[in-house]
């Protein structure tokens, strides 16, 4: 009889620890899922920072606007035709604000 008890509670402690390790994969798949790698556009929410990735359908004029830099050409030496904006393309952002006197 006591090893039964024995085997009955080992069993128990097994299941519980396969339980609590399937919770914490499943939150953390969950979380993962929440949180997807923001790109390019995505970034609208958020402020932008000194390095930048062009993200699709975005041009110079596009992220200069939203990141408040019109002198995005003059800090990025490496490109040469403006026009030839790709995904990927890293950019050196210095957001310029104009101060307003009221």
């Amino acid at each position: 009889m006591r090893g039964s008890r024995a085997g009955s509670s080992d069993m128990s402690a097994w299941c519980s620890a396969v339980v609590l390790l399937s919770l914490i994969l499943l939150l953390s798949v969950r979380e993962n899922n929440a949180s997807n790698s923001i790109r390019g556009s995505q970034f609208s929410t958020k402020p932008c920072e000194e390095i930048y990735v062009v993200g699709e359908g975005e041009t110079l004029h596009t992220i200069g606007d939203k990141c408040g830099d019109p002198f995005i050409v003059e800090r990025n030496p490496h490109i040469h035709d403006p026009d030839d904006v790709f995904p990927g393309l890293v950019l050196k952002i210095a957001p310029f604000y104009f101060s307003r006197k009221l």
